[in-house]
């Protein structure tokens, strides 16, 4: 299917991070058909977020309770565009229905560890198969790790020191605020699985098991351990990296204790009902769905995120550090970007893509394949300040 005729469709349109997005694709040209289970508000979004209908390609129904209405709207060809939270429980749908229909790419918003585990482990081959690509959690989760890995990566092997564990750290300057829809998720993601990458090997843990500082112009922050796309992309940028650990740094002083209080919440959530409970207290204190920080408070707050590369015997060997805008804004114009690669035909390989694989440049070295990811974000400003 030609560019001109590829249909962008973003489902999950009138959520809060979807209106973001729906923005953003307008803004990059790309005429979004929002899909969705209420016509009305989807037209609410057409008209109040949008501002004309012009600058939207229509309206489409689906609901994710009824797969097949979904698998009914996506065609050949389609770049399918999911904001839809939790993913854990209300994005498999869209997974399928990109890859049933061939659909030209797959782009997602999801930070849930065990979804991202699917993608990778259960959707990946389907969709190699069908010659689709997925690419999942492109937006302030994970792609900034990513993009600092590549570079301390890079920094390394042309050095003549290839790394053997990389240590990634996300991090937020400024004011930390939440929509609904990511308290949804970071409630029913604090009871789940995680994983790690150790010895050449994903790992199954404990999430929040550990805790690491980072170090960055003089101070330091610290993190959680956090199940993450870095741990199955990271070590496709060079053969020496043997271990990754990724750390999310959302409970800033109390990243200690949280990381001695996961065991009790571990232990908890295998109690019947118990995930049920955590998640009816964080409904009680987080923003109703679709609610989120306005945007004078989004322009309080900046992304950070920092890679260290270590060689086989612990020695930092090289580092990268990033910065960029709000997470939530990140996070819309990331899938806005990703999109408009996809629709120009700028995508490479098919089933789970790390970022680096999507938008890199086939097997040449790693500081000229990371290159194109390196400049798209350059585009939005995510930027390399350490």
């Amino acid at each position: 299917m030609a560019p001109s005729q590829t249909r962008v469709l973003l489902f999950g349109a009138t959520g809060y991070t979807g209106r973001l997005t729906a923005l953003a694709l307008a803004r990059e040209g790309l005429r979004p058909v929002l899909v969705g289970r209420s016509r009305e508000k989807l037209e609410g979004v057409v008209g109040e977020v949008l501002g004309q209908k012009s600058v939207a390609g229509g309206v489409e129904i689906a609901d994710v309770s009824d797969p097949s209405s979904l698998a009914a709207v996506v065609r050949p060809g389609d770049v399918l565009v999911s904001t839809v939270g939790p993913f854990v429980s209300l994005g498999a749908a869209a997974v399928e229905a990109a890859i049933g229909a061939g659909a030209r790419a797959y782009i997602d918003s999801t930070g849930e560890p065990p979804f991202i585990r699917r993608i990778f482990e259960e959707w990946g081959p389907r969709a190699a198969e069908a010659g689709v690509p997925l690419i999942t959690a492109f937006g302030y989760d994970y792609v900034p790790g990513n993009l600092a890995a590549a570079m301390a990566t890079a920094d390394a092997v042309s050095a003549g020191t290839p790394p053997s564990r990389i240590d990634v750290g996300y991090f937020i300057k400024g004011t930390m605020a939440m929509s609904g829809g990511t308290a949804a998720s970071a409630a029913g993601a604090l009871t789940a699985p995680h994983f790690e990458y150790a010895g050449g090997h994903l790992v199954t843990v404990r999430g929040g098991h550990a805790w690491r500082g980072f170090t960055i112009d003089g101070t330091q922050w610290d993190g959680l351990s956090v199940g993450a796309t870095e741990h199955f992309a990271v070590p496709r940028l060079s053969h020496s990296i043997t271990d990754v650990n990724a750390y999310l740094g959302w409970a800033g002083k109390s990243t200690r204790i949280v990381s001695r209080m996961s065991a009790a919440t571990s232990l908890l959530s295998r109690i019947r009902g118990a995930d049920r409970a955590i998640g009816a207290v964080s409904a009680r204190t987080a923003p109703a769905p679709g609610e989120g920080p306005t945007a004078e408070v989004r322009a309080t707050s900046r992304t950070l995120a920092v890679a260290e590369a270590f060689d086989g015997i612990g020695r930092r060997v090289a580092s990268a550090v990033v910065e960029g805008p709000s997470p939530y804004e990140l996070t819309a114009e990331l899938l806005a970007w990703a999109a408009a690669q996809a629709v120009a035909g700028n995508l490479t390989g098919s089933g789970a893509l790390g970022p680096a694989d999507a938008f890199g440049l086939g097997d040449d070295p790693i500081a000229t394949r990371a290159q194109h990811l390196i400049d798209g974000c350059a585009g939005l400003g995510l930027l390399r300040v350490g």
